[in-house]
């Protein structure tokens, strides 16, 4: 596989949060995983050991993450980038935030850091990723946004509860 530049790896990193930014104002997330992913492109992110997405090629990528989980109540929640690391073999790690609607009383916002890990082919694509977040923080903060009247209903219905009875099931099988 070609090695890609520091500016071509940069580069690759500023359509994806181009893209991101787009997507929390449109709520349209499938829009750009043609030009960002590579066809065969894996993608995982696994929540707390609790469930394991794992997407292989685009048609999945846009039929599993990007699509059914992010249409059950994400609207006005945006993840803004805080930065890009560039490293060997064409490798990103991206740090970003799963913020949500609204700001608390000291106008701080309603956030948990995420992280990712890219792999670029040649072509500058994503062929690999691999998404890590603190799952209990982000209940925690769904917690914080119901108690503000800011958590979409769809998304403690869909996510949050059952997110929360699969975490409660492994803590009590290791009781």
């Amino acid at each position: 596989m070609k090695t890609l530049s520091d500016t071509i790896l940069r580069a690759a990193a500023d359509k994806l949060i181009s893209a991101h930014q787009e997507a929390s104002r449109s709520n349209d997330w499938i829009f750009f995983v043609d030009e960002i992913y590579a066809r065969n492109c894996i993608y995982t992110c696994q929540y707390a050991g609790v469930m394991d997405v794992t997407a292989r090629g685009i048609d999945e990528i846009k039929a599993t993450h990007y699509g059914r989980d992010m249409n059950v109540g994400w609207e006005g929640w945006t993840f803004p980038y805080m930065g890009v690391y560039t490293g060997a073999g064409n490798t990103l790690i991206t740090h970003w935030m799963n913020r949500g609607p609204g700001t608390r009383a000291d106008g701080s916002y309603f956030e948990s850091p995420g992280v990712s890990f890219l792999t670029l082919d040649g072509e500058a694509r994503i062929c690999r990723q691999f998404d890590m977040f603190d799952l209990a923080h982000q209940m925690k903060l769904c917690d914080e946004l119901e108690d503000a009247g800011l958590l979409s209903p769809q998304l403690k219905e869909e996510w949050v509860i059952p997110m929360k009875e699969k975490l409660d099931a492994q803590l009590a099988r290791n009781r």
